[in-house]
């Protein structure tokens, strides 16, 4: 028998305030520790020749790429040109040779267009053997 009709009997109720505290401590313990992977640039090692120097002696022509994107040509500075008056420039260098070797020197730094123009140019030219300079190993 109920001989309480008016009073109701609380539920027993769980208290989540400290389990949201201990949570939001884990949490904070998880983005603190974790270590993010950064792949902001692509790390590229640039070659380094060691072959011995060729026995004769070939016609070249040496084309240097500058950093702003300038050309110079057997050490004449030329500025920046497009491929078709670069590639004048490369035959009225190549003089009366059939099939010099272009020698392609560009700065580490150097825009990558700008090589390919000088490969453009030296294939407008006619010119087939390319090479690219490259750096000693330092010992």
């Amino acid at each position: 028998m109920n001989f309480r009709r008016g009073v109701q009997r609380e539920e027993p109720e769980m208290n989540l305030v400290p389990m949201i505290d201990v949570l939001l401590v884990i949490v904070i313990f998880l983005v603190v520790t974790t270590t993010y992977s950064r792949y902001s640039e692509l790390q590229i090692n640039l070659p380094m020749a060691s072959a011995n120097p060729p026995q004769e002696k070939v016609s070249q022509i040496e084309v240097a790429v500058t950093l702003d994107g300038g050309y110079v040509l057997n050490h004449a500075p030329l500025g920046a040109l497009a491929t078709e008056a670069l590639s004048a420039e490369l035959k009225r260098a190549g003089g009366e040779n059939p099939d010099p070797m272009v020698v392609i020197n560009a700065d580490a730094k150097a825009n990558y267009q700008a090589v390919v123009n000088v490969m453009e140019a030296a294939r407008l030219a006619g010119y087939k053997r390319i090479t690219f300079a490259a750096q000693q190993p330092r010992r």
